[in-house]
């Protein structure tokens, strides 16, 4: 699948009931913006490039660890311990290291300390395995899919980023700018509509986020469009009407579209590291939460948190953030990112 050459059409943005045509003369009219060259390595080589930090406070300190030791005794494993909380992997998950090692030491499985990089390597693997679900797809399109998170974590730019994913693969996208709380929220949104070549529908700031959903759907049933990507709010009066609305919200997606919405991912900032999980658990229980975005990846040594985050919430990681461009918005992969910090 190719992240890059994407050109669409032009943008159409529609307030109340009176839909505006955008387009503009061929030498004003924005086109979507070209992805860089980088989009065209391996996605192997561009996750191993966002998260050079994690590799270095993680793996390159756990070899430094066992480098030349033999025994596994206290000492190193309390190294162990340290460093893996250090990358933010989770109290839970570094017990459950630690306490496998000391269970093959004492059964004799493990030769020397050497061979603790590959325990280690495979039971992270295994943890984010164990959170994988297949992404929900509709009987029929449009695919719907919310996107949630606290203002601040790279909301709307993920959107952007995800429309420009989907249009890459030839899928045709509708925005719904439904945070009409953020002052120049949908005004964010249709800039990135301009760049994608992609429709927002909208109204006016203030206006009820569940009736531009509504016209949304509505508009993508009737354009047979492939997948409908709804920014929300991320701050309202009191976090309790902040998830009051977004469970209005789901209920109106499901009046129009009764499977809708078919995923709603969270958007997480990575450099928050365990304090994101609080955010996530409140979003969870409100908002029927199926996946996470982690954005800003490639911002922080503390990238273990992507293993905290799929553990204690036992929700699947869909995409991360490693870098500013449009094409540093990746479809996560167990394997390859396990693959990117030890290989």
């Amino acid at each position: 699948m190719s992240l890059f050459s994407l050109f669409g059409n032009k943008p159409v943005t529609q307030q109340g009931d009176d839909p505006v045509d955008a387009a503009q003369s061929p030498e004003t009219s924005p086109q979507p913006e070209q992805l860089p060259v980088a989009a065209k390595s391996s996605l192997l080589d561009r996750l191993k490039l966002g998260i050079q930090k994690t590799r270095a406070g993680l793996v390159e300190r756990i070899e430094d660890v066992v480098q030349g030791k033999k025994q596994i005794d206290a000492d190193l494993l309390e190294e162990l311990e340290y460093t893996l909380i250090s990358a933010d992997i989770g109290i839970r998950t570094t017990t459950d290291v630690l306490e496998r090692i000391r269970q093959r030491v004492d059964r004799k499985l493990v030769g020397d300390a050497s061979e603790i990089r590959t325990l280690i390597k495979q039971h992270l693997l295994e943890v984010l395995q164990a959170t994988e679900r297949p992404v929900r797809m509709p009987a029929a399109p449009p695919s719907v899919l919310m996107i949630v998170g606290v203002n601040g974590v790279g909301k709307t730019t993920t959107i952007g980023k995800l429309a420009q994913f989907y249009r890459a693969d030839k899928r045709s996208v509708l925005l719904c700018a439904a945070d009409t709380f953020r002052a120049a929220a949908i005004e964010q949104l249709e800039v990135w509509g301009q760049r994608t070549g992609v429709n927002v529908i909208r109204q006016n700031q203030g206006s009820d986020p569940s009736a531009v959903l509504f016209d949304a759907l509505q508009a993508a049933k009737s354009r047979a469009v492939d997948y409908v990507i709804i920014d929300t709010a991320g701050r309202l009066h009191t976090k309790t009407n902040l998830m009051a609305e977004l469970e209005k919200m789901r209920r109106t997606a499901t009046r129009v579209i009764p499977d809708a919405p078919h995923e709603v991912l969270l958007v997480l900032d990575a450099t928050t590291g365990q304090n994101g999980l609080e955010q996530a658990r409140k979003f969870t229980e409100s908002s029927g939460v199926t996946g996470i975005i982690l954005t800003k990846l490639d911002g922080t040594a503390k990238g273990g948190v992507v293993i905290a985050i799929a553990r204690e919430l036992n929700l699947p990681i869909r995409f991360v953030g490693v870098g500013e461009q449009a094409a540093d918005l990746l479809p996560f992969d167990s394997e390859k990112f396990i693959d990117s910090l030890f290989d």
